[in-house]
């Protein structure tokens, strides 16, 4: 079984080698004292949510501070074929479920998309708690992942400011009923044209809209700027569900997995 996982900020174990001890202060070693009950000769990982691991044992479990004698700690590279989730925002937290979802399944980034038919929308204030809210969604499920990777949670954008970002994309997917080409199609000609061996990251963005569709507009204008549409099996998907399937897909395709 592998072991728990609680994260430390970015940069804090890059002075940290086998043999050493690391400090666990703050909410996180409250959750694994107080919680999870770690106690003094098991085993622990922790991560600093950008790539790094440290692999230990509990040398001391205090109620604010978790010591860790470490056995190993290393760095794990990100894929050579990011997966970007761009999630329409969608009522009753079907998108918090979609992202949710979609980081315990691997998907390096996410973008909250403000589309023409989403019923939520994100104004002033509710902006910035419902970007947190994402990004306390994101972390919870690389914890419960056993993630190194934390995703990052990038700025909201309307279809304007997804267009350009398709255009600046390697690969941008809009999962759509209407397509013609399968998802998988569009996916194994990516990798036939050598994307997997290019020498430099490569970023995919996979586009669900929310429950009421992509508009007709919207669909024109992201095509014109050089996305691709898929199609994603011969159901309809809910919003929830249709980013997590095509990450599996797409993990599987990509050699991801």
């Amino acid at each position: 079984m592998s072991n728990p996982v609680f994260f430390t900020p970015a940069g804090t174990l890059g002075h940290v080698n086998p043999g050493s001890t690391f400090v666990l202060e703050g909410p996180e070693a409250r959750h694994a004292v107080t919680v999870k009950r770690l106690a003094v000769g098991e085993s622990v990982d922790i991560a600093d949510g950008s790539g790094s691991r440290l692999t230990g044992t509990v040398a001391e479990a205090a109620p604010t501070a978790l010591t860790v004698t470490a056995s190993e700690v290393v760095f794990e590279e990100q894929p050579g074929i990011r997966l970007v989730l761009v999630q329409a925002l969608a009522k009753g937290d079907r998108d918090e479920l979609a992202i949710e979802t979609a980081t315990e399944l691997g998907v390096d980034a996410v973008i909250p998309w403000q589309s023409e038919r989403s019923i939520v929308r994100w104004k002033a204030d509710r902006a910035a708690k419902a970007h947190a809210k994402w990004q306390s969604v994101v972390t919870a499920a690389a914890k419960q992942a056993r993630r190194a990777w934390i995703p990052e949670v990038r700025s909201i954008l309307d279809t304007g400011s997804l267009a350009k970002a398709v255009a600046a994309a390697d690969l941008a997917i809009i999962l759509h009923e209407d397509a013609k080409k399968p998802l998988r199609t569009v996916l194994e000609e990516f990798v036939a044209l050598g994307a997997a061996d290019a020498g430099t990251p490569q970023e995919v963005l996979l586009i669900v809209g929310p429950e009421g569709g992509i508009s007709p507009r919207e669909v024109t204008r992201l095509s014109d700027a050089g996305a691709v549409t898929a199609l994603l099996g011969h159901h309809v998907l809910r919003s929830s569900t249709a980013g997590p399937a095509a990450v599996v897909l797409a993990s599987d395709i990509l050699g991801r997995w």
